[in-house]
């Protein structure tokens, strides 16, 4: 009888409480935003939003960060100002971005912005040059020969890159070979693997994120696609297509073979019959 009572004020704590059970805006913040943005740390695909209610009304920010397209189909000006800022990257419409939740980020930048250093000042990214062994080890990190440390899905499972050849990678996510130059070089595209928003990757790496040693052979990898190759997307799609060509007149190609003596067999029993009813 005591268990019962005990578990009856917990249901009724927990179902009279249910803000206890929300997101709270850091956990949102840095499963959504850090692949974009930091506090205090500079500009990476999206600016730096230290002191960003200073820039921009609360009320303006509000709207926009719940949907930016429809702030920009709008032709509102600073949000255009925003997008070229970004290379034509449109922030995108992120899922459960209540105006509750919109509000609790914009408290929380206030609160990051006045300290010192905020958490979210970005991850750190080494900015020695590339070298041979680092393509060599973010290939394998790629392609999966090199397993990685967290137990994540190798890239190519979803992604293919221009530098590739054959048959290429996965089409489950977009071709990565200017990704590099697309997000803006090092320090953006770090941050984004370091933090992957779109909602397939977040499944998937919120458990089993990529490590700082992970990180930097990759990046190699795709800034030495963008710098030397094409997207994949075209190439690959023709050599599926005259693959599938060719296999077919070669499966074509061999059953008449193994078949050749077929139709010869089937009329010789056929006449053969035929004689011995005539008789």
């Amino acid at each position: 009888m005591k268990f019962r009572w005990l578990a009856s004020v917990l249901l009724l704590a927990l179902f009279s409480c249910p803000r206890a059970l929300a997101q709270q805006p850091a956990d949102f913040f840095q499963q959504n935003c850090t692949s974009c943005h930091t506090i205090g740390g500079g500009r990476v695909t999206g600016p730096d939003l230290k002191d960003v209610t200073k820039q921009k009304d609360r009320a303006w920010i509000e709207h926009f960060i719940q949907n930016p397209k429809a702030v920009l189909d709008g032709g509102d000006p600073f949000a255009l100002q925003l997008q070229q800022d970004a290379r034509g990257v449109v922030m995108p419409t992120i899922p459960g971005l209540t105006p509750q939740m919109a509000k609790g980020l914009l408290d929380l930048i206030e609160a990051e912005s006045k300290l010192a250093k905020s958490r979210f000042a970005g991850v750190s990214i080494s900015d020695r040059p590339f070298t041979a062994a680092d393509i060599a080890m973010g290939t394998e990190i790629f392609t999966g020969s090199r397993k990685l440390s967290q137990g994540g899905p190798p890239c190519i499972s979803c992604h293919t890159l221009g530098t590739l050849g054959g048959l290429g990678g996965g089409r489950l996510g977009p071709d990565l070979t200017r990704v590099y130059e697309r997000l803006g070089g090092r320090k953006a595209a770090g941050s984004w693997l370091s933090a992957p928003a779109t909602p397939t990757m977040q499944a998937v790496f919120r458990r089993h994120p990529l490590q700082s040693e992970e990180i930097l052979p990759l990046l190699s990898v795709f800034e030495d696609a963008s710098r030397r190759s094409q997207p994949a997307d075209a190439g690959t799609q023709l050599y599926f297509f005259m693959a599938g060509i060719a296999g077919a007149s070669l499966g074509l190609l061999l059953m008449g073979w193994v078949w050749r003596n077929r139709m010869q067999a089937v009329r010789r029993t056929l006449v053969s019959a035929a004689q011995r009813g005539a008789e």
